[in-house]
């Protein structure tokens, strides 16, 4: 009959028994003179340097108050000698406060080695040192049986402790579950057949337990490499979770996730565990009364205590756990939960609604044909909208500063097809408002926390709900600093949205960068911090319905805006993800590559962390280096690895979580070795993880959206195209073509409504509309006016009301909208909507932004290319139509909309185009003034171009006024700071007044 684990079920049983050591591995004599040289290397360094100082150098210090004639004498050797000597007594000082620090460490047996100031390679030195030479007395023992008991002791009690990681162990983490999964009954349930013929080799009813102490060399241990040890497969370890899970350690806290073990804990072992470090429980037998079991000696009096305590956790409670595990009960594999944060209703708003209901509901019929993927996504959706501005600038600044003769091309036409489908979703989904929130507000903690001289707390999640944030800790932590609140539990901290917005930028580094949207649950957003999961999160379901999370997750976590530094490394899809994010974003080719790039990098963080004296990235990140170090490294692999890659994988995953490591991880199968938190995503789209808690609604960026996000970053890059099978065929090259709207500037071609942008809004040939729907038609119209492509009515929507507003109030002011513009003489509505749903006004609207498009394209392109006299006059009259900024005078809290649009800085570069064209002009006929005046004409608008201060030195040089030369390089070099002048600029420069660099005002 099979034997399980023996123990008794009451405890009364557990209360009889005495641990016992079970036999220990025999030292090899390498393990002996290994330990024997560190003790002498620890001799000679704690006694024999100050021996020898002592004995050759005498007291290096003088023996009286030294007078001042002493510090007016020369220096000599004796002098150097002296100084050299108190410098070698510090260091010695400092190595030994080391050797105590850890030696006290060791002895107690639990807990981190308190950490001796600027001593980061000493420390870690004594520690190798220590570490050794406790193994000498079980070194000893194997070969001096009669010692065996001090071996014994100092196995037990004295070797280094060196915690796991500052995230310690989630004791009471989330909502904690009884069960057992039927897997974990199988496998208990095999491992006690397999254990039954060894019954007759140990005494019947023995309980073997080990205590967690770090291996040599190592800074933590793990149940992976304790199962590797004692069970040869390191798979194995889900065993002695099962047994373990739950129960109080000697600490206090418990073990409810795999993997995350502190030393000094006991773990009951499962019946055919074997090797040294090993401890068993017999029943009371009179081989125990007597103190030995099989001619062992028994533990110490401490171990055996802890021990006994221990296993009487185990007693009646987990009795029933065993008969359900034998009786092939299902249960979980892990007893971690996400539990959704308590909800207070959502503040009522007139005509108002949330943003995420603004973006993913409609009356007239959901998307109203844009793409819910990214309408459902506002945290995503900002990212990619906030990146996508950021290249779109970029390129203007480098198609201008690389333009041939100062003059650029036209800008690059507005999307098309699902690419202009995409950008909508993006501008009505994304919420920059609830990014900025949540980044500041994590920041703000970070921030009162390093002030309070307390470490970040470990968050395994953090959930939005209404406004409010909600972070899931993996432990209790205290009271967080005010206004953060306690939560629901010890385990949540809550900031309302109202504190929140009065959180303003600081100075500190991001401290969870690695939080990423997953999904929704009723009206509340689950963000996962992958960079703290205790090992590998697995992610089950179809190819394609992987891909899409996978595309989600590494899209939001390249472009987020609550954090600073990031590495994402994709394997297996997403190679032209990298145009989102070339800094964070890479790909490798196979899992081989991945594996030899991850085994590196855990070592170098490991050292680096060590060197540091940091006993995580959290530690790490409230730490002086927070800016430059410890920064993220996520992992995305959409493949299932083999069964020896997912073995290698789940060794570096171990560790990772105090790395700043994280690992996603697609599996066909749903089984995948080493996972601690496994997920599946189904075909109707919900994000199951039944053992977590967890139901969402899944966040993804399926197939079509994925494509035509990449296509959009590639076509806002430097010369882009389509992009990955685009359906829509070739595009035209940024830089190319004309622009989107031409209008007639001629006689003939005035408009009948037209209207100022440049500069102060004013509009001429309408009536002020009444009431207080006013500012908000203005609005409407300006939007509309910037996109003569088209504007869709949730992009109008959204625009004018960012929190959301309902279909019958939207419905409202097109209708007014429709008629303050009115009607042409033929009866054609001046705003209409075309196939695809979008507003579009007629040609007879017209903006000054239209006609100075239209009369730069006539001067350079058009009737002006061939035709001085007509370019001079086109180019004239388009730069008399600059009058300011863009909407100069617009209200307070009015048009955010603008932040995510391209004019505000194609607007300067057009002026400065204009300003060179027409300086150009004058210089033709050597008409320097006429250049200058031209010149300062743009610089008004665009007074940070380097293009036109480099023409406007060139034409100050060409009227021959030094004195005005001189003045122009100093208000250059005043404006230059401490980032100095451009190279080009420095240059033109030294060709035209080379004297400026010894003048008062360089120096300046």
């Amino acid at each position: 009959m099979a034997r399980t684990t023996s123990r008794s079920s009451g405890p009364e049983a557990a209360r009889n028994r005495t641990p016992q050591p079970l036999p220990r591995r025999r030292r090899t004599f390498g393990d002996f003179v290994k330990a024997l040289l560190a003790f002498v290397a620890l001799a000679v360094l704690v006694v024999g340097v100050p021996a020898a100082l002592a004995l050759s150098m005498g007291w290096p210090l003088p023996h009286g108050m030294p007078s001042v004639e002493t510090f007016q004498q020369d220096i000599t050797v004796d002098t150097f000698l002296n100084v050299l000597t108190v410098v070698v007594w510090l260091a010695w000082a400092q190595f030994t406060a080391c050797v105590l620090v850890e030696v006290k460490a060791a002895v107690s047996g639990v807990g981190l080695p308190a950490h001796v100031p600027g001593a980061g390679p000493s420390q870690a030195l004594a520690r190798q040192l220590v570490a050794a030479v406790l193994l000498l007395g079980a070194t000893a023992a194997s070969f001096a049986p009669g010692i065996s008991q001090l071996g014994q002791q100092l196995e037990d009690h004295h070797r280094p402790a060196v915690a796991a990681s500052a995230q310690a162990t989630p004791g009471g983490l989330f909502g904690q579950e009884r069960q057992q999964t039927a897997d974990t009954a199988a496998a208990v349930a095999h491992q006690a057949e397999q254990a039954a013929p060894q019954a007759g080799t140990g005494d019947e009813g023995a309980t073997k337990f080990y205590r967690i102490q770090p291996p040599e060399g190592r800074h933590h241990d793990s149940l992976w490499e304790i199962s590797q040890r004692h069970l040869d497969d390191g798979r194995r370890y889900k065993e002695i979770y099962a047994l373990n899970k739950d129960r109080v350690q000697p600490d206090g806290s418990k073990l409810s996730e795999a993997s995350l073990i502190r030393p000094g804990w006991i773990m009951e072992m499962p019946a055919d565990a074997h090797g040294g470090e090993l401890v068993e429980t017999p029943d009371d037998s009179p081989k125990a009364a007597e103190g030995t079991t099989r001619g062992v000696p028994r533990v110490s009096e401490e171990l055996s205590k802890q021990i006994t305590d221990y296993a009487r956790t185990g007693g009646q409670e987990r009795g029933q756990d065993h008969r359900d595990a034998a009786a092939g009960q299902r249960g979980d594999h892990d007893t971690s939960r996400f539990t959704l944060p308590a909800q207070k209703p959502a503040p009522a708003a007139e005509h108002a609604g949330t943003p995420s209901a603004s973006a993913g509901e409609s009356g007239d019929g959901g998307g109203f044909g844009l793409p819910e993927a990214l309408l459902g996504a506002p945290l995503l959706a900002a990212g990619l909208l906030g990146a996508l501005g950021r290249r779109r600038r970029n390129t203007l600044w480098q198609s201008a500063m690389g333009a041939v003769g100062g003059r650029r091309d036209m800008e690059s036409p507005p999307p098309t097809g699902s690419a202009a489908d995409v950008q909508d979703a993006l501008l009505v989904g994304a919420d920059p408002e609830g990014v900025t929130r949540l980044d500041r507000s994590l920041r703000g903690l970070a921030a009162a926390l390093a002030a309070e001289s307390r470490a970040l707390p470990t968050v395994y999640a953090a959930w939005l709900s209404n406004g409010d944030l909600h972070l899931q800790l993996a432990q209790p932590a205290g009271r967080p600093p005010a206004p953060w609140q306690l939560g629901q539990d010890q385990t949540f901290w809550m900031l309302s949205r109202a504190d929140a917005e009065a959180y303003e930028e600081v100075d500190t580094a991001a401290p969870f960068p690695g939080l990423v949207s997953l999904g929704t649950l009723d009206d509340s957003r689950l963000l996962l911090n992958l960079e703290a999961v205790p090992g590998i999160v697995s992610l089950s379901g179809t190819r394609e319905d992987r891909h899409a999370v996978f595309s989600s997750v590494a899209a939001e976590l390249a472009t987020n805006g609550w954090s600073d530094r990031m590495t994402i490394t994709l394997v297996g899809f997403g190679e032209e993800l990298g145009a989102l994010a070339p800094s964070r974003l890479r790909h490798l080719d196979d899992i081989e590559a991945l594996l030899e790039t991850m085994e590196a990098e855990t070592r170098q963080r490991r050292g680096a962390l060590g060197t540091a004296g940091h006993d995580s990235v959290l530690t790490g990140r409230t730490g002086p280096a927070q800016h430059t170090r410890w920064a993220p490294h996520l992992v995305l692999l959409a493949e299932e690895p083999n069964a020896g890659e997912a073995v290698r994988l789940a060794e570096l995953a171990a560790d990772a979580g105090r790395l700043g490591i994280g690992y996603l991880v697609g599996t066909e199968s749903g089984e995948l070795p080493g996972a601690s938190w496994e997920m599946e995503i189904t075909e109707d789209g919900r994000l199951l993880a039944p053992l977590l808690g967890l139901e969402l609604q899944a966040q993804t960026l399926p197939r079509e959206q994925h494509d035509a996000v990449v296509r959009l970053f590639v076509e806002a890059g430097p010369g882009g195209t389509g992009g990955p099978d685009d359906p829509d065929g070739p595009h035209t090259p940024a830089g190319a073509g004309s622009p989107p709207f031409l209008v007639d500037v001629s006689e003939q071609g005035r408009p009948a409504v037209y209207a100022r942008l440049v500069g102060s809004y004013e509009i001429i040939g309408l009536d002020t509309p009444d009431g207080e729907r006013s500012v908000l038609m203005h609005e409407a119209l300006a939007l509309l006016l910037l996109h003569r492509e088209g504007v869709h009515p949730r992009v109008l929507s959204s625009a004018l009301w960012p929190r959301g507003v309902t279909d019958d109030v939207r419905e409202a002011i097109l209708d007014r909208l429709r008629g303050w513009l009115g009607t042409d003489p033929d009866g054609a509505p001046r705003l209409r909507s075309d196939r695809s749903g979008r507003l579009l006004l007629a040609k007879t609207v017209v903006s000054d932004l239209d006609v100075l498009r239209s009369l730069y394209y006539e001067a350079t392109r058009g009737r002006g290319a061939g035709n001085r006299a007509v370019r001079g006059r086109l180019l004239t009259d388009a730069l008399g139509l600059v009058r300011g900024p863009l909407l100069a005078d617009r209200p307070e809290g009015r048009y955010g909309w603008l932040s995510h649009e391209i004019v505000d800085a194609q607007l300067p570069l057009l002026v400065a185009d204009i300003g060179l064209a027409l300086s150009e002009f004058h210089l033709e006929k050597d008409r320097a003034s006429k250049a200058i005046e031209a010149l300062d004409r743009a610089m008004s608008t665009s007074p940070h171009d380097e293009r036109l201060w480099n023409e406007l030195l060139r034409a100050t040089h060409t009227a021959g006024d030094p004195a005005k030369l001189r003045v122009l390089a100093a208000d250059l070099v005043e404006r230059s700071g401490a980032r100095g002048l451009p190279p080009r600029t420095e240059a033109l420069l030294d060709e035209l007044f080379p004297e400026w660099r010894t003048r008062p005002s360089a120096a300046g």
